[in-house]
């Protein structure tokens, strides 16, 4: 343990085994008032992966077709970095057509001739352990058929048509599609029922890889990837589930308490599942702490009340769940204290009459001291409406007045003692503009004048300060500030705007705002306006080493005065025929004393500008070279970042030629380790703008410096920046590797981090890589693909969902830094508990009889567990033999025919009535509410008529079945249930139609099918399948 420090260092380079200090380490602070524990710290060693050997066939792959290479890697801590290369050590171009899948594998959508090749290999590199290893060349034929068929787009990865995900809050959410198909598919991601997130969603892998960063629970949902070419469209729809390890909402506090008073500990926690809150006391669970009389714990709260001063102690919140915790330590200290005050003696407070005044007096005591002031040494205590009282000691005065100037006394008292504390209030007179600006209209090129005179407290110090437009006034010397008043003389037209004096002191501030508005001169015959002619005439005169005057003659003004000349420069030595800007001088000045460089050949030309616009550019003046000079500057940008793990890239932006100041540009650059006493290591480069400095150690800070120098010296001293060596990978893989199985899909995995030293980087995260090895329903072993989950940060835990019930699975654990991936952890071996089973795989009848037939079922394809039994469900149904007859043709045809007949036969009565025959429709009406359509004739079709007996029955109802009294099935799938008053209309068992077109609740017999058998087993079955 460092000396006067907490901190336990444990050092293997220098020998020794890191499986001596596996284990979980927790730090304790203790004394006297109690003791407080930090988080589990796992401690786990590192192991090397070794490749698995195989045989690999040469795969043959007719032209078109997909192709999917497999990689797996052996299992590291943390993964390793998978990359596919030729015998040359070449990587394999990837596309959209040709890609690198998440789990190593390289997909082809498509085969085409050129793929074929024998050394398609898969590298995995172990960052930590900085090893290479390679798998055996896969040899691709691609053999031609012509012609080449087109596919519609088939998912390679993920299968199926869905498939979940569980991702934790705040972490990396990657989505992956891979299809197949021909022409190449196109990949599209959308959010069902929402939006991708913005800012935070990226597209990889030719955008097969859909990436959302620091997820939360909003981004839980369904997500699909559209695969879609010229033929066609495959789509998968990926739920995801946003976990969460425990997160404060409040976490708790320390509590200051004096003796015999009450107090509360306040702790909560969210997360996905809610997780479980647990206290400790002085790192003791509280259910087997020494017991506190004036202690209550209630669920997140513990309630303290009549504490006395040995209930002092430190106290652990412990908030936990599936994917994490959180631990928090709060003293609860127990004081007896006499009050004191904070605020400084005789502080002198100043405020405007008519505004607020607040006095502080902040304090301290237990038991928390009562507040009082007084005005005056002996005055009386303060109350009554004028004064407000804040919790915190402060005295608020609302409205303070003249007369409130004067001394307050604050007094704090408990029943340990009292104290008490002067301050001074000081009120001031407010500050005020008795002349205000007023509004003007003034006429071109005249002149104006607003005023802004004031009274002010005779202590107070005030400035004015004048805005045009709330903006500053414009830096020209026709604006005049005075003392009470802003003069503008020659007024423009874009003088024209709103004026405001702001008065300021350092208690106030007051404003007044004026407009000003410029208009035309009395009329006068037409001026013509245009810009400036070009001046002429330039001279050099006062030629020095770095500064020379420059004059010149301006050309005609024509009728707009000029405003301002503009100086340009060209460097005939370094970047001839091209002008820069130099400097901008007022229209009334016509010399300009400008400043040089060295070593460059100056030529000046000057612009004249005017309202109209700008001249164009004078004649070029003589040339001017100057002398030559050590550099004045030194290249900017310098930084050093390493490339490699024993090399340091030192880069710099490389001065202008102007900048050189001379002939003989070079750079001196200059390196030591930093915090090591080293001397400097320097070196002079010319004509570039980055050193490379070889041999260093892995990832160790630099000071870093580069000077220019020319033929005539060196540039001032640089500054020194600080740069680090190249990173490598890791070299220790996490140990103490241990699962936890949750349930049949989920379980959680623990390690040890890596100490920092060995990251030999910036430590970026860890990678878990988990696989199934072998479903224990079945004996047969296949090849899945690997899975891998990334967890940032320094981390200690992840969950893996998605697991297969009843399977042996392994996994490994990797660290990552900026370089890369470290060795793999061992393969730690566990196994998931029976899941509920799948369906049975099909579901066929046999021998079908008239009461018996014979059911085949497959086992389910995914047993998820040693299969105990079946359990077979089914139920009679007639559904299966209903049809709808409205939908077919002949139907339609009868039903034309019958109303057609009703209308005749409506007209036919209708005339009868009319010549007086007797006809009892009317009295049949009468004596039924609801009578029913007469049915056709069995013998010709034709409707039943009434007789003229006096019972008037109708005529022998017909069939309404065809001849052959069936109806088929498949030629609807309809049924006339669906066009009766309820749900009794039916078929028999040969088909006929029972209680035809009424509204009966009871079954009734078609006349001439009374049968009674019962259904048919066949039926049932159907319904049950």
């Amino acid at each position: 343990m460092k000396p006067n420090s907490g901190t336990l260092v444990i050092n293997i380079m220098n020998g020794g085994k890191a499986e001596a200090y596996e284990g979980v380490y927790q730090c304790t602070a203790r004394n006297e008032r109690g003791a407080a524990i930090s988080n589990n710290i796992v401690i786990r060693p590192s192991r090397s992966p070794l490749w698995t050997k195989e045989k690999l066939e040469p795969n043959h792959v007719r032209e078109g077709d997909s192709l999917v290479l497999h990689c797996r890697p052996p299992v590291g801590l943390p993964p390793p970095i998978i990359f596919w290369m030729d015998n040359a050590f070449q990587r394999l171009p990837q596309s959209e057509r040709v890609s690198q899948g998440l789990n190593g594998d390289l997909y082809f959508s498509n085969v085409q001739p050129e793929d074929t090749r024998e050394d398609y290999i898969c590298y995995a590199r172990f960052n930590h352990t900085q090893t290479i290893q390679q798998k055996q060349p896969i040899s691709v034929k691609v053999f031609s058929t012509k012609p080449v068929t087109e596919r519609q787009p088939v998912l390679l990865t993920p299968t199926g048509s869905t498939s979940t995900k569980v991702e934790l809050r705040g972490n990396v959410l990657l989505l992956e599609c891979i299809a197949a198909g021909l022409p190449t598919p196109v990949i599209r991601w959308i959010k069902e029922g929402g939006e991708l997130p913005a800012n935070r969603t990226f597209f990889e892998n030719f955008k097969k890889t859909l990436k959302i960063t620091d997820v939360s629970e909003a981004d839980s949902g369904n997500y699909k990837c559209i695969a879609r070419n010229t033929l066609g469209s495959a789509h998968h729809v990926i739920s995801v589930t946003v976990k969460a390890a425990p997160y404060w909402i409040t976490a708790p506090r320390n509590l200051v308490l004096s003796p015999g008073e009450h107090g509360n500990l306040i702790c909560r926690a969210n997360g996905n599942p809610k997780p479980d809150i647990s206290w400790l006391a002085n790192g003791v669970p509280i259910a087997i702490a020494p017991e506190d009389p004036s202690r209550k714990v209630d669920g997140d709260t513990i309630i303290f009340s009549h504490v006395q001063e040995r209930s002092s102690a430190v106290y652990q919140c412990n908030a936990s769940n599936e994917y994490g915790y959180l631990l928090a330590n709060a003293f609860v200290n127990v004081l007896a204290e006499p009050p004191r005050i904070l605020t400084p003696a005789n502080k002198l407070y100043q405020v405007i009459a008519d505004s607020p005044a607040l006095l502080d007096c902040a304090y301290f005591g237990s038991p928390k001291p009562e507040i009082e002031w007084f005005k005056g040494v002996k005055g009386s205590i303060l109350r009554g409406n004028e004064y407000v009282f804040h919790e915190n000691g402060t005295l608020e005065i609302p409205v303070a007045q003249k007369d409130s100037t004067g001394t307050y006394t604050c007094v704090a008292r408990n029943e340990l003692g009292k104290t008490q504390n002067e301050v001074q209030l000081e009120v001031k007179d407010p500050t005020m503009i008795i002349k205000q600006p007023e509004y003007k209209v003034i006429q071109r090129y005249g002149q104006v004048s607003f005023e802004c005179i004031i009274k002010h407290d005779s202590t107070l110090s005030p400035t004015v300060i004048w805005l045009k437009d709330n903006d500053e006034l414009p830096d020209d010397e026709r604006f005049l500030v005075g003392k009470d008043n802003l003069t503008i003389m020659n007024v423009t037209d874009k003088d024209d705007g709103t004026y405001t004096c702001i008065v300021n002191t350092t208690l106030d501030s007051v404003s007044a705002s004026a407009v000003l508005t410029v208009v035309a001169a009395p009329p006068t015959p037409a001026i013509i306006y245009a810009r400036p002619n070009p001046p002429f005439d330039l001279e050099l005169t006062g030629q020095l080493e770095r500064s020379i005057e420059l004059s010149w003659i301006p050309g005609d003004e024509n009728n707009s005065p000029i405003t301002s000349f503009v100086i340009e420069y060209e460097d005939g030595l370094h970047e001839p025929g091209v002008w820069h800007y130099q400097t901008e001088v007022p229209g009334t000045q016509t010399t300009v004393q400008l400043k040089l460089s060295p070593y460059v050949n100056y030529s000046f030309r000057v612009i004249a500008v005017n309202e109209i616009g700008r001249s164009q550019p004078s004649e070029p003046s003589e040339q001017y070279l100057t002398k030559s000079a050590s550099p004045d500057e030194n290249p900017s940008n310098v930084q050093g970042i390493g490339s490699e793990p024993d090399n340091l890239v030192i880069t710099w932006e490389s001065l202008k030629g102007f900048q050189s100041n001379g002939p003989g540009l070079q750079y001196k650059v200059s390196w030591r380790q930093k915090d090591v006493d080293d001397e400097w290591t320097s070196v002079i480069v010319a004509n570039v703008s980055k050193y490379i400095v070889s041999g260093t150690p892995t990832f160790v800070p630099y000071e870093i410096k580069v000077q220019a120098l020319n033929d005539l010296g060196y540039a001032p001293e640089p500054s020194v920046v600080i740069g680090h060596s190249g990173e490598d990978l890791p070299m220790v893989a996490p140990g103490n590797v241990q699962v936890f199985v949750i349930n049949s899909t989920l379980a959680k995995v623990h390690w040890d981090p890596v100490p920092l030293k060995t990251v030999r980087g910036h430590l970026q995260g860890y990678k878990v890589y988990y696989w199934k090895v072998q479903s224990l329903s079945r004996r047969s072993r296949r090849h899945v693909e690997k899975k891998i989950l990334t967890f940032r940060g320094n981390k200690t835990l992840g969950m893996l969902p998605g697991l297969e019930p009843y399977s042996s699975y392994k996994l490994n654990v990797r660290v990552v830094n900026g370089k890369g991936e470290g060795p793999a952890s061992p393969d730690k071996l566990f196994r998931t508990p029976e899941g509920v089973p799948g369906s049975p795989s099909f579901l066929k009848i046999t021998n079908p009889t008239l009461d018996s037939l014979t059911l085949e079922w497959g086992s389910p394809t995914h047993p998820n567990g040693v299969l105990t039994s079946y359990i077979l469900k089914f139920q009679p149904t007639m559904a299966s033999r209903q049809v709808d007859i409205a939908t077919q043709g002949w139907f339609i045809g009868l039903m034309c025919a019958v109303a057609l007949l009703i209308l005749i036969l409506l007209i036919v009565c209708f005339i009868r009535r009319n010549k007086g025959g007797k006809y009892p429709v009317k009295e049949k009406e009468d004596a039924h509410a609801d009578p029913e359509i007469q049915p056709m004739k069995e013998d010709d079709g034709t409707f039943g008529e009434y007789s003229d007996a006096e019972d008037h029955k109708p005529l022998k109802k017909g069939s309404r079945t065809p001849s052959d009294r069936t109806v088929k099935k498949e030629d609807s799938d309809d049924s006339l249930v669906d066009y009766g008053e309820g749900v009794n209309g039916q078929f028999n068992e040969d088909g006929s139609f029972i209680g035809q077109y009424s509204g009966k609740k009871e079954k009734e017999p078609a006349e001439g099918n009374e049968s009674s058998e019962a259904p048919s087993p066949v039926n049932a079955m159907n319904s049950f399948v």
